[in-house]
C-alpha cells in the first residue's frame, strides 16, 4: 500500500497532525537589498528539505511562485517599514505559507489596474498566484501571510490544487 506524504502529515481537512514534526522555518531580514535574494534561496532550500527529508511532493511551479511570493513580500517589507523584517515558511497541509512580518502597522490594498503605472504590482501578483492571502494588524506591525498549493492543478489553474 503506497501512503500518500501529504496524507501522513495532515488530518484530511489541511491542518497538520498532532506529533507530526513542526515544517517550518523562521529568519529576521535586515540590511540592505542583499537580503531579498538571500530569503528566496532560503525558501528554495526549505522546500527542498520538506521533499527529501519528509517525502512531501513539491512541484516546479510551488518552488517558483514560493520564491516569487517570498521575494514580493519581504521587498515591500523592507521598502516600506523601518527596521528587521521575520519571515517565516511552514508546511500547512498540502500548502507551504509564507508569513512576513514588519513594524509598520498599514496594511498593504492591491491598487486598481492602471495601463501606465510602472512598478508596483507586487501585492496584485502575490494575491494572482497565492491560493489564500491575508493581511492583519498585529500588537507591533502587520503580518501577511500568502498560501502556495505544493501540488499542480490538473486543470493548470496557476495557483495550484487546493489541499483534499
Amino acid at each position: 500500500m503506497r501512503v500518500n506524504p501529504v496524507e501522513s502529515f495532515t488530518d484530511g481537512e489541511g491542518g497538520i497532525l498532532p506529533g507530526a514534526l513542526p515544517l517550518e522555518d523562521t529568519v529576521a531580514l535586515d540590511g540592505d537589498g542583499t537580503v531579498i535574494a538571500q530569503a528566496r534561496h532560503r525558501a528554495a532550500d526549505f522546500l527542498a528539505r520538506v521533499q527529501a527529508e519528509h517525502g512531501l511532493p513539491v512541484s516546479a511551479r510551488a518552488m517558483d511562485l514560493t520564491q516569487l511570493v517570498v521575494s514580493e513580500l519581504v521587498t515591500n517589507a523592507l521598502k516600506y517599514a523601518p527596521g528587521p523584517v521575520l519571515m517565516e515558511l511552514r508546511i500547512a497541509g498540502a500548502a507551504v505559507d509564507v508569513v512576513v512580518w514588519d513594524s509598520d502597522p498599514v496594511l498593504p490594498v492591491a491598487r486598481a489596474a492602471a495601463a501606465g503605472r510602472v512598478g508596483q504590482h507586487g501585492l496584485e501578483i502575490v494575491m494572482a498566484v497565492a491560493q489564500g492571502f491575508e493581511a492583519q494588524r498585529e500588537t507591533v506591525g502587520k503580518r501577511i501571510t500568502a498560501r502556495i498549493a505544493l501540488l499542480d492543478d490538473p486543470d493548470g489553474h496557476v495557483s495550484g490544487r487546493c489541499p483534499q
